[in-house]
């Protein structure tokens, strides 16, 4: 059942890791206007919350799970999707100067790099900035990801593919944290 689970999550974010050599939209920063350093450090404690291990639930019922970290003495978050599997994957959270980027180093080889370009109601929204390792036009990537904050135990991850200007939803994950 375990292997069926990973096979399943790891078959659509690997669809949506694919590579593509056609350089994304650049997107427009989420940024706060003459931000100081306090204003910025508020927006990359957003992610540093999320600190500690997460978990959910597949459609099959089994357990997968996100760890987040801070690192680089507090200036970055990694996130590591399915740690000690075959589609473990790490995405980077870090300020560019008054705005988050985050880079998502696919198991499928590619790493889009995703710009915060918009904070409203407990979400963050990632957009497509770049992304490095393309092999063709059509292959699809990871374009776009939405990062909802529910309450302390339990956010939401909402992923778009990007395949030339074609965009597909999903996959979005559920996630609780562990105590």
């Amino acid at each position: 059942m375990r292997l069926i689970l990973f096979s399943m999550i790891a078959l659509v974010v690997a669809v949506g890791c694919s590579s593509s050599p056609k350089a994304a939209k650049t997107a427009s920063p989420a940024v706060v206007a003459k931000a100081s350093e306090a204003q910025t450090a508020e927006l990359l404690g957003r992610i540093k919350i999320l600190d500690g291990t997460w978990e959910m639930i597949g459609p099959d019922g089994q357990k997968s799970t996100i760890i987040f970290k801070t690192v680089s003495g507090g200036t970055a978050v990694r996130e590591i999707m399915f740690p000690g599997t075959g589609h473990e994957m790490t995405n980077m959270y870090h300020m560019d100067g008054p705005s988050i980027v985050m880079t998502h180093f696919c198991a499928a080889g590619n790493q889009p790099r995703m710009r915060a370009t918009a904070f409203v109601n407990n979400s963050i929204a990632f957009t497509s900035d770049s992304v490095s390792n393309l092999t063709s036009m059509n292959d699809q990537y990871m374009g776009a990801m939405t990062l909802v904050f529910k309450d302390a135990d339990h956010i939401e991850e909402r992923w778009q593919h990007m395949a030339g200007d074609k965009v597909s939803h999903g996959p979005n994950f559920e996630l609780t944290r562990v105590k």
